[in-house]
Parts: C-alpha cells; sequence; structure tokens
C-alpha cells in the first residue's frame, strides 16, 4: 500500500477517535473476527478500513512493513514473491497481523520461532487516549511492548508492526510419524524440538494430531524437496481431497509453499464436516472460493444468532450442546496425562498439537511476556480442540469448559482468551498477570476508554 496510502489510514483512524462521545468505549468498527466468545457489536467505533495493507517488504534486510489490520493472507502475497514468510503464519487466512500480536498466534514454526509477537521489532499502538506511541524492545514504551502479547485490545490497537522474515522454498517436504502411545508420540516431539532434525534430516515446521489415544500422527515439515524423497508432485488439498485424512493415509506428501502455509484454513483443519462440505457429493457443488475458514466463521455465526441447530436438536429430542472450543498449552511432560483425561471426560476428536518454545529469553524461569504464562527454557505444547459436547440443560453454564480449565490449571497450564473463559476475577488476575495489566491500563488507557481484557475475555463486553 505505501507510506502515503498509510498515513492516510491513520488520519482516519485518528478522526474516528475524536469522533467518538468523551467518556464512550472506544472499540473497532469491523464486523469480522476470528474470536470465538460474545461481544458487543460496534457499528461504529475506530475506523481501520485504511490499515489493511503491507506498506512494504525490505527482501535484503528480511523484514516487512505491516498496517495492523493486514491479513496474513495478504501477508503471505506478499512476501512470498521473494521466498520469505513471517517467521510464523497462523493457520487462518484472515487473521490479522495485529490481532495475532495482541490476542496471539501459533503454528507449526513455533517450536523455533516462539509466538508472532516474538517477531516484531517495533509497533505503532493507538493507546486508550487517542495517542499513537512507538513501542519497541528497548525504548520508552518497552512496557507497552513486552505487555501488548495477550491483552487483546485492552491496552490499545497495533497501526503498524514491523517484522522478521524468513526464507522458505517453493515446496514444503512433509514426513507423517505414527504412534500407538501417547507417552511415545510426546517422547519424540520433545527429542524433535530439542534437536531441530529428525533421522539427519532438518526439521522447519513440526505439528501434530491426535485421533485417538493409540493413534497419534506427527508431520515434520521440511521447507524445499529432500533428495531421494519419494513424492515428486505437490498435493493439492483444496479440491475433493482433505488434508488432515491424508495424515492417515500417507507417510511422505509435498505440497507448496503456499499450500502447506494455508493446508489447515480450507478445511478449518476438521471442521467444515460440520457443514457437510467433506461429503463428496456437497464438495462437488462447493465453490472452491468458499472453501475458507471465515466462510465457516460467518456459518457459525448465523447459526449462533438464529439458533438453528439447537432448534433443530430440541425438534429430535436431542439434548442442548455446549460449545468446546479451545486451545490450551501444557508443559510438554503433562500433555499425555491431560490428553489421557481429555478423551475420557470430553470425547472429542480429531485433537491438533503445536510444540512451541518462547523465543525472546533462554534463561529458565523466566517470563519475558508478562501478561502470558510462558516461562523460557520450557517446551509447550497447544492443544486445539473445537466442536460441541452434548450436556443437557446445563450447557449454558459450560460445564465441560469449566472443567478444561480446572484441570489445564492442575497440570501447570493455561489457555488462550480467543474464546469463553470462566475464571473468576481472582484467579484471571494470577493467571494473566492482573497487577502488571492495571499497571499497564493506569499509563495507557487511564480514563477507561477501552474495554478491560477480564470484562473482554470473561464478561463478553
Amino acid at each position: 500500500m505505501g507510506w502515503p496510502a498509510h498515513r492516510s489510514g491513520v488520519e482516519r483512524l485518528h478522526a474516528s477517535y475524536a469522533a467518538i462521545p468523551p467518556g464512550a468505549q472506544v472499540r473497532l468498527a469491523k464486523r469480522t473476527s476470528n474470536l470465538f466468545r460474545p461481544r458487543d457489536s460496534a457499528d461504529s467505533g475506530l475506523d481501520v478500513s485504511g490499515l489493511g495493507g503491507v506498506i512494504e517488504v525490505d527482501p535484503e534486510n528480511r523484514t516487512a512493513e505491516v498496517a495492523g489490520m493486514c491479513t496474513y493472507e495478504r501477508l503471505v502475497d506478499a512476501t512470498l514473491p521473494h521466498g520469505l514468510i513471517p517467521l510464523v503464519v497462523p493457520q487462518l487466512r484472515t487473521i490479522t497481523l495485529g490481532g495475532a500480536v495482541t490476542g496471539l498466534g501459533i503454528e507449526s514454526t513455533s517450536f523455533r520461532n516462539g509466538l508472532p509477537h516474538e517477531s516484531v521489532l517495533e509497533m505503532d499502538v493507538l493507546t486508550g487516549d487517542g495517542q499513537i506511541v512507538t513501542a519497541t524492545p528497548d525504548g520508552p514504551h518497552r512496557h507497552l511492548f513486552a505487555g501488548f502479547a495477550n491483552s487483546y485490545g485492552s491496552l490499545g490497537y497495533a497501526v503498524r508492526l514491523k517484522i522478521e522474515l524468513e526464507p522458505i522454498a517453493s515446496v514444503v517436504s512433509l514426513r507423517h510419524l505414527r504412534f500407538t502411545d501417547l507417552d511415545e508420540a510426546m517422547g519424540s516431539l520433545g527429542e524433535i524440538v530439542e534437536a531441530g532434525s529428525h533421522e539427519g534430516v532438518r526439521v522447519d515446521g513440526l505439528d501434530g494430531v491426535m485421533f485417538a489415544p493409540d493413534h497419534v500422527v506427527l508431520t515434520l515439515a521440511t521447507w524445499g524437496a529432500e533428495p531421494g524423497f519419494p513424492v515428486m508432485r505437490p498435493s493439492d488439498y483444496t479440491g475433493q481431497q482433505i488434508y488432515y485424512r491424508s495424515l492417515q493415509e500417507r507417510d511422505t506428501d509435498l505440497l507448496t509453499a503456499y499450500d502447506y502455509l494455508w493446508r489447515w484454513d480450507t478445511d478449518w483443519f476438521w471442521c467444515s464436516r460440520a457443514f457437510g462440505a467433506q461429503h463428496p457429493v456437497v464438495r462437488r457443488v462447493w465453490p472452491r472460493r468458499w472453501r475458507r475458514s471465515d466462510v465457516y466463521h460467518r456459518l457459525v455465526g448465523w447459526d449462533r444468532r438464529y439458533g438453528i441447530a439447537d432448534r433443530l436438536d430440541a425438534r429430535a429430542g436431542r439434548p442442548l450442546r455446549e460449545r468446546v472450543i479451545q486451545d490450551v498449552e501444557l508443559p510438554l511432560d503433562r500433555v499425555a496425562e491431560f490428553l489421557g483425561w481429555f478423551d475420557q471426560e470430553i470425547a472429542m476428536s480429531p485433537v491438533w498439537l503445536c510444540p512451541l518454545r518462547v523465543r525472546a529469553s533462554a534463561d529458565p524461569g523466566v517470563r519475558p511476556w508478562p501478561i502470558y504464562p510462558l516461562e523460557a527454557g520450557v517446551t509447550y505444547v497447544n492443544v486445539g480442540f473445537w466442536g460441541t459436547v452434548a450436556v443437557g440443560p446445563d450447557a449454558p453454564e459450560g460445564p465441560r469448559n469449566r472443567a478444561i480449565e480446572q484441570q489445564v490449571s492442575e497440570l501447570g497450564g493455561h489457555k488462550s482468551l480467543y474464546s469463553e473463559a470462566f475464571y473468576d476475577r481472582e484467579t484471571f488476575d494470577t493467571l494473566y498477570n492482573g497487577a502488571e495489566l492495571a499497571r499497564l491500563k493506569d499509563r495507557y488507557d487511564p480514563d477507561g476508554r477501552l474495554v478491560s481484557l477480564y470484562d473482554k475475555a470473561v464478561r463478553n463486553r
């Protein structure tokens, strides 16, 4: 979009802030979201329509200047022609860069590159008092820079971000390792994370799926086609074939870099089956351009608005269902225990597995990002599960989600806040450093123009 267009977008942003009545809460005037918790609608608010593009790409220094509302789809479209990608590309196309930094994001490169906010070199943030400050790791706003991760817009909104990029080949080689024992699978995962390789082959991306406790698949990705690799032609999972099923059917695979980055988006991992999009007949007539996570997300929104699924269940005499849509992160040595409990108590599959390590510091016990409880020197595994469970009349109270929160805490883990949360205020402040949040809030949003993190994440305001 270039710098002149970006400056114009910032001017519109400032004008829209000035138009919000004094004392009124400040929100983004956007209707799309990748959140899975209810939120108040915003018919008016901050105009971010001019902040949705890539400002510039610097291939020589491997950096990009990006507007805060730019989606990763647009960002990849700009960097991939240079053979470069962001250090972490979240799985869904329409996640924005600003959203991934303030709300966190994760993908298969996170075991070596951490989370998206760890590759940010500097960022301009619109704070609650209407100022735009430039936050860097060691500048005057370094505490805002560190506390921005996991703040979900409660401290401000990213207007511009300068991020690191890394090289990627035109194709990606995949190897699928199968395990019939959870402890063995997690042990192998830990070894690969530590070594950065497997059987002498470099591993650039690492994630996995638990189809059942005795059926776990780890997928090892290497940028480029390895010599002697058995697959010579890239597979296509944007048509009739479905990516997650290939993990059960193949030992090796080859994808273009572009298709690897968006391999989970086409079928929203496996969640497109809820809409019939994986049925062979339906899939043939379902337009390819509609096989995207944002389309499925809108369908979920319509269902929630009109209660379609609940009405159908009630008419058929089926029990009310509870939405269990969460990503939790646990220390590697507690993951097998959690997955065994989850299979018994929640009985939902498949489950996504993605290892990560904090990139910012190598000092064990250090918590470099104060609002998000990750310690340096520890390997965590993100466990993602998305679906519904038949519960009955207690479903609105979230009994399964509450049980998951308790179990995760008992095992020394925590969960992302993009979906519904049920913590009491004291527990929430303990888990997510309420004292530091309050201190940053006092400095950058002294009049409380922005909704607090607890009100957003738990009270759905």
